[in-house]
């Protein structure tokens, strides 16, 4: 994909704004020479634009998600028209910060996107088509769990635009969703699995490894489960105990590290031996199916995010600007429709981009061009070159000016690498 060149001038308001968000669309319009001031960086060319759709709803909160999602009470609606309706307002003040860029791709994440109804889904990706210029073959992804499965509803997202569905599985074995809390059956999984391959060009599976009591044996076969279903993508994640979970306060009894490790290179090893391509540390596809959205993220492209709790990265002239949206759902609504849905905003710092970029290129098993460093950050090849040289003494990044990419034994040893970039 080829980057665009920088725009000279700054772009008028979009025509196809909501007329009551107008007045806050003129004010970021006319704030936006604060983004295109001098600056520390300098950037021959902005980077693809990814955007990110945050629904922050699911039915339970599950014991190891840390993850932006809260709960919906038992019988209610989710407010889909009022979220719908902050969503485009977040939009519009956003545009004039990618006014003129094209989208290469859409992720519809949560919470669980799936809650959402059929028709909310076709109005959101009808709302964003008449602010943003997609391009022709955009990827356009959306979370679903097999507990929201529904024949007709899968469908129904087909219709309205999604072309490719990831799936929440985490695993085929009852014992084990039930050690996970969650709300799905194994017979659920299936099924929503081989609707998707009914409805959908492409789509992933998320499965997770090391679960609690989980042996060799389960591990494997849970995996030639999903497996046979052929899954053009698969997200294999070991379970982590994160801060601010259930898991953390009342951990549950795991695999020990020689067992975890044992069962990371046997999933990567029977994934491979399916045809499917370990293209990224926790991501495999088929031939013509890895993640343009990720890929993006991985090779330190643009991307807004919308949404309760939303990130973004947006590269100008002379700055990398981060963004995070207010994490509460009702906070963020109340924002949005006040032109104010961003909590904190600032500039990357300089010293921190080498290991930003880093932390997110090495990830990917081809590693990328090494004339990507200086395009993405701004910055000259200089700024990485000790300790580029540093790790490729020790084994670790393969000798190749052309190119940033571990060895095998690297991306065994990828926090090793990493903390190598980190600034001094």
């Amino acid at each position: 994909m080829t980057a665009k060149r920088i725009p000279i001038a700054i772009a008028p308001p979009a025509p196809t704004a909501s007329p009551d968000s107008g007045a806050v669309l003129q004010q970021s319009a006319q704030a936006l020479p604060h983004y295109m001031r001098a600056g520390t960086l300098q950037l021959s060319a902005l980077p693809p634009l990814s955007l990110y759709v945050h629904l922050p709803w699911c039915l339970k909160k599950c014991p190891y998600c840390d993850f932006n999602s809260h709960e919906w009470r038992a019988g209610g609606q989710i407010p889909e028209q009022a979220y719908l309706a902050a969503l485009r307002a977040d939009l519009d003040v956003a545009l004039p910060l990618i006014w003129g860029r094209r989208v290469i791709s859409v992720f519809i994440g949560g919470g669980t996107p799936s809650l959402f109804s059929p028709d909310a889904i076709n109005q959101l990706l009808a709302d964003i088509r008449a602010r943003l210029q997609l391009v022709p073959d955009a990827e356009i992804t959306l979370e679903a769990n097999p507990g929201t499965f529904e024949r007709d509803r899968f469908a129904a997202f087909a219709q309205a635009g999604v072309n490719r569905l990831s799936i929440g599985v985490q695993s085929f074995n009852d014992t084990h969703l039930q050690a996970l809390g969650r709300v799905h059956d194994a017979r659920q999984a299936h099924h929503a699995v081989e609707e998707a391959a009914r409805h959908f060009p492409t789509f992933n599976l998320d499965l997770m490894f090391a679960l609690p009591q989980q042996d060799m044996a389960a591990c494997e076969t849970d995996l030639r489960t999903a497996l046979a279903h052929q899954p053009p993508h698969l997200s294999l994640y070991q379970l982590t105990l994160e801060p601010n979970t259930l898991f953390s306060r009342h951990p549950p009894l795991l695999p020990d590290e020689d067992l975890s490790a044992d069962m990371q290179k046997a999933v990567a090893h029977q994934a491979e031996a399916a045809g499917l391509q370990r293209y990224e540390v926790s991501a495999y596809a088929a031939p013509g199916h890895r993640c343009r959205h990720n890929l993006n993220y991985w090779q330190f492209g643009d991307y807004l995010g919308i949404g309760a709790g939303a990130h973004s990265k947006i590269s100008f002239a002379h700055r990398i600007v981060r963004q995070t949206r207010w994490r509460h759902p009702q906070r963020y609504m109340e924002g949005a429709m006040q032109g104010a849905a961003v909590e904190t905003e600032n500039d990357v710092a300089r010293r921190d981009l080498p290991f930003e970029f880093m932390l997110n290129a090495l990830r990917l098993r081809e590693g990328v061009q090494a004339a990507l460093f200086p395009e993405r950050t701004g910055l000259p090849a200089s700024a990485i070159a000790q300790a580029l040289q540093a790790a490729q003494d020790r084994g670790l990044l393969i000798c190749d000016p052309a190119v940033l990419q571990t060895t095998p034994l690297g991306f065994d040893m990828l926090n090793n690498v990493l903390e190598r970039f980190l600034p001094q």
